[in-house]
């Protein structure tokens, strides 16, 4: 089209965006109305309302003002011409014509009928003849582009299909992970759209978009299963806290709030932790035979006595003996249940024969076995009296503790003797039982699985509650006992007293009024309805076990790369991960294409790879820049003025930079920490010591190269690895790349 025709049509184009941002303002005013409306209602007992209804409609409300609040950001970002003359705009969310029969204004992006905007090509056009892109900033349209489809050859002079695209992976990164909701490809589309239920795994190398297209997968589920979704909720598992801030605003972006964020270090409430273990002691601790290890380690606290303990009943001396407590403890063992749970039956075993044995003395010559009312009568009076004796409660403490998972694997790490009993690795010792690294985590919550619950504790609390929910059905009984006989002027000046009195109550009865996410992630026994996990290379065989506890569906969304593992207790297939768990439901999909490294850099990085990794194919980058990656020889002293230069130089740049090198290097993260993150300049310090920690310190490597997406730099001490022949040596005072890449390549 001519200038004329271009700019008439961004004006009508303009027009119809700020038509629909019309529409969003006055729904977002209605909304807010209602909310505010909410907020200030009283709640009608009288015809069976309560606070949490109030509450429930008021987070509602909440959610749908935020999920509104979002959409304001590029709202519309593109057009599909259908080639029977219908047209539809993508963008964020749905907005409905409610005058003309409720007709589409705006398609949300996850719709059916939008997902040709991601999927037509000129050789498969969907039934579409054209995609307009929008560039916008605000609110304003700053310019589209065109891609003609249904031409095979894929010739159209005026078609620029890839500008956004290129556009969005040329940008200057900011301090999080942005959505790709315009410019997602086809490849990641079908990816996020696809029918299945349980697992599925994505992989692909650096930059290839896994991490954000399972974000958008699960904006995607939540979007056509939301009522599933929302009851349980969703998890996203992710390798370090860095990373999780770095991903955090995808999904609120995109309108969803329902989403608990963690580490494998925070899956027990409570609890975090960020220390590592050996790879000797990660490796033990992380295979399924540690299961035995924990059971041997409880079994080891079942005991019995090496001397008969003395007991008096009524005025009887009585013991618990090996025989008594051995007879005990195998039907205990028999029940099946958790340890602390199954010391009822053990207490009442033992409680059975020392009142059997009273009896029989007690009521020796005019006591009847036949006699069944007496013989019970007294053995309630028994059991009382065994209730309240201390010798007794510190003999059962001695036999059949009550244990709690931190004080087992405390005392178990810190004994050479305990873990040789439960036949464990001596790697395991340490001298401070308690000082948990990550990959005690597992292993904590497995312990809670076999402890079970403290019935004690239970008890008490369920007295609790019972009186509390008691006392407050009264309060609310009352209430409603007074309302029946009242007038209606009288119910009306009656409100402010059934909101005073409903708050006495709630005074007595706790309402938990937390986000779902919050009420989740505080809670250990929650479920999810679909799982994320990140990095999922890293995940062992124990903490697979415990996200398969959480989510009882087994839905989950996998993503990883096997070249990128460091974990020796990872994953070294899939297959052998995920098939105990889940066999024949999950599927695997593959992502090829690098939309975050220049091919000038992954050059380098790809070189890497295939030394530790010779089978594994690295992505291909979607664009080059002209700017070559670099190294620079330095010596002790100029290392610190090198770092320093870099730096400064990156300060005058729009976008982010990192240093990244081994812990002692000041300044710099280790390569673990930015895992998922990327950067538009990167300085890579001493690759030749993070490469001598083995095939960790390979892998480690290869993901400091890939997290550039404009510059690299190396600074080396010793001699460069061989990997890295393909960087341009410059000198030392002048390590600092002069530009970065060149939009479209």
């Amino acid at each position: 089209m001519s200038a004329r025709e271009y700019e008439d049509e961004l004006r009508a184009e303009q027009e119809y965006v700020t038509g629909l941002y019309a529409r969003l303002d006055a729904e977002r005013a209605r909304v807010k109305a209602r909310y505010g409306a909410a907020l200030r209602s009283p709640v009608d007992v009288t015809n069976g309302g309560t606070l949490v209804d109030r509450d429930a409609e008021v987070r509602t409300l909440a959610r749908e003002m935020q999920r509104l609040d979002v959409a304001d950001h590029g709202l519309c970002f593109g057009r599909l011409d259908a080639v029977s003359g219908d047209r539809s705009y993508i963008g964020r969310i749905g907005i409905l014509d409610e005058e003309h029969d409720f007709e589409p204004l705006l398609l949300d992006w996850r719709a059916p009928a939008a997902r040709a905007f991601y999927v037509a090509t000129a050789a498969s056009p969907e039934g579409m003849r054209r995609r307009r892109q929008f560039h916008s900033r605000g609110r304003h349209v700053v310019e589209f582009t065109d891609e003609v489809l249904g031409r095979p050859d894929g010739t159209d002079p005026d078609s620029r299909g890839d500008s956004a695209l290129l556009a969005a992976v040329n940008a200057p990164r900011g301090d999080g992970m942005r959505d790709i909701v315009a410019t997602i490809q086809a490849a990641q589309d079908e990816i996020i759209r696809l029918d299945h239920s349980g697992v599925l795994v994505i992989e692909g190398g650096p930059g290839t978009g896994k991490t954000v297209v399972a974000l958008h997968r699960v904006a995607y589920l939540l979007y056509t299963q939301r009522e599933q979704m929302e009851r349980h909720g969703v998890l996203v598992l992710g390798p370090n806290s860095a990373f999780l801030r770095h991903i955090d605003r995808v999904l609120p972006s995109l309108g969803e709030t329902n989403v608990v964020f963690t580490t494998t270090g925070d899956l027990v409430p409570g609890l975090h932790v960020t220390a590592e273990d050996t790879s000797d002691a990660a490796r033990s601790k992380g295979s399924l035979r540690i299961l035995d290890v924990l059971a041997a380690a409880i079994a080891d606290r079942q005991r019995l006595p090496e001397n008969p303990i003395p007991i008096e009943l009524s005025g009887v001396a009585l013991q618990i003996d090996a025989e008594t407590a051995a007879w005990a403890r195998e039907e205990a063992r028999a029940s099946g249940r958790p340890h602390n749970e199954a010391r009822a039956v053990f207490r009442e075993i033992v409680t059975y024969v020392l009142t059997e044995r009273a009896i029989g003395r007690i009521g020796k010559g005019w006591l009847s076995r036949s006699d069944r009312k007496a013989w019970e009568q007294m053995r309630t009076e028994l059991l009382e009296e065994l209730a309240q004796d201390a010798n007794f409660t510190t003999a059962l403490d001695a036999l059949w503790p009550v244990l709690s998972p931190d004080s087992v694997l405390a005392e178990l790490y810190s004994s050479r003797e305990r873990l040789s009993a439960a036949g464990a690795d001596p790697a395991l010792w340490r001298e401070a039982g308690d000082a948990w690294t990550v990959s005690d985590v597992p292993l904590l919550d497995e312990l809670v699985e076999l402890l079970g619950r403290d019935e004690r504790v239970d008890l008490a609390a369920e007295r609790e509650r019972k009186a509390r929910t008691e006392y407050a059905e009264a309060v609310l009984d009352s209430l409603v006992s007074r309302a029946d006989h009242m007038e209606d002027d009288e119910l009306r000046l009656f409100a402010t007293d059934v909101l005073d009195a409903e708050g006495l109550a709630e005074r007595f009865v706790e309402r938990d009024t937390r986000e779902l996410a919050e009420r989740a992630a505080a809670d250990r026994d929650w479920t999810y309805r679909h799982i994320v996990v990140d990095e999922a290379q890293e995940l062992s065989e124990m903490d697979w076990r415990v996200l398969m506890r959480r989510c009882p569906s087994k839905s989950f969304t996998v993503v990883g790369d096997l070249a990128q593992r460091r974990s020796s207790a990872g994953a070294t297939s899939w297959d052998a991960m995920l098939e105990p768990y889940v066999p024949g439901r999950w599927v695997y999909r593959s992502l090829s294409v690098n939309y975050r490294t220049p091919a000038e850099i992954m050059a380098v990085a790809a070189a890497l790879l295939a030394e530790f990794a010779p089978g594994v194919q690295p992505p291909d980058s979607v664009r080059a820049c002209g700017v070559q990656p670099w190294s620079a020889n330095v010596d002790s002293g100029e290392l610190t003025s090198a770092i320093e230069e870099f730096e400064r130089g990156e300060a005058g740049r729009d976008g982010t930079s990192v240093v990244i090198g081994p812990p002692d290097v000041p300044g710099a993260v280790p390569a673990s920490e930015a895992k998922g993150l990327e950067f538009d300049a990167v300085l890579v310090v001493e690759p030749e010591r993070i490469l001598a920690d083995g095939p960790r310190g390979a892998a480690e490597l290869y993901v400091a190269l890939t997290r550039a997406t404009q510059r690299l730099g190396v600074l080396h001490r010793g001699p460069l690895p061989q990997a890295l022949a393909g960087l341009v040596e410059v000198a030392a005072n002048s390590a600092s790349p002069e530009v970065g890449c060149q939009r479209g390549g």
